[in-house]
C-alpha cells in the first residue's frame, strides 16, 4: 500500500485501511516519519482545508481524525525508538466550571494529526494544572469554553499563571463558542482559534 493509499483513507475515514497500510508501509521499510509526514500529517492538513472551505463539516472531519489517530498509535513506538520529536508540545483542557469537550477533543486530535505531543487536561481545568503542564515544559496551553459563564475562567487562569511565574514560559491560545479574537486580545492570550483547523495552523505559528 502506498503513501498515498494511507493519505487518501485517513481523508475518508477509513481507521481500518488506514491500520492496515501504516503496518504494510512499515514491513515494507518505509521510515516511520515518511509515513506520519507524507501519509497521516499531508491528509490532516488536506482535511483542515476542506474544512475551511467548507466542503467538509465537522463530522467529516472528527471521522477523519480518528482514522488519523488510528495510525498514529501503531507508528508512535516507532517514532519514539527512532528518537524522531513531536513538532512540539501543547496541554489543551477545556477551564474550570466547563464540562464541553466535544471541540477540545476535535482540537486535540488535530493537533496530534499536525505532528505535536498533546495532552489533554481533560474538562473543568483547574489555573493549578494548568500551571503545572507549563512546569512540565508544554510550550504552549490551550484553554476551550463554551459558556459565556465561564469565559472569565480563561482570564483568571491567565491571571494565576502570571502570579506563579510561569505565563512567560508558555504560549496561550483560546478558543470556544462564545470567544472572540478581541476577547483572546483583551485577557493577554497569544493567540484565539475559531476551529479546529485554524487552532493546528495557529499553534504551528506560536511555535515556531
Amino acid at each position: 500500500m502506498s503513501m498515498n493509499d494511507i493519505y487518501q483513507n485517513v481523508i475518508d475515514g477509513q481507521a481500518p485501511a488506514v491500520e492496515a497500510g501504516v503496518i504494510s508501509a512499515l514491513e515494507q521499510g518505509i521510515p516511520a516519519s515518511e509515513i506520519l509526514n507524507q501519509g497521516l500529517i499531508r491528509a490532516m492538513d488536506e482535511v483542515g482545508k476542506r474544512f475551511e472551505e467548507g466542503e467538509f463539516y465537522v463530522p467529516e472531519m472528527l471521522i477523519a481524525a480518528r482514522a488519523m489517530q488510528a495510525g498514529l498509535k501503531i507508528l508512535k513506538p516507532q517514532l519514539i525508538e527512532t528518537g524522531i520529536q513531536a513538532a512540539g508540545r501543547v496541554a489543551i483542557g477545556t477551564v474550570k466550571g466547563d464540562l464541553h469537550d466535544i471541540g477540545k477533543n476535535l482540537v486535540a486530535m488535530m493537533l496530534e494529526g499536525a505532528g505535536f505531543e498533546v495532552n489533554d487536561l481533560g474538562v473543568d481545568v483547574s489555573a493549578e494544572k494548568y500551571i503545572q503542564a507549563a512546569r512540565d515544559g508544554f510550550q504552549v496551553i490551550g484553554m476551550s469554553a463554551l459558556l459565556t459563564t465561564t469565559m472569565v475562567n480563561m482570564q483568571s487562569t491567565i491571571r494565576a499563571m502570571k502570579e506563579a511565574g510561569v505565563r512567560d514560559q508558555v504560549k496561550i491560545i483560546i478558543g470556544g463558542a462564545p470567544v472572540t479574537e478581541d476577547y483572546a486580545r483583551q485577557i493577554g492570550a497569544d493567540a484565539f482559534a475559531s476551529d479546529a483547523s485554524s487552532a493546528a495552523r495557529a499553534v504551528r505559528q506560536l511555535i515556531s
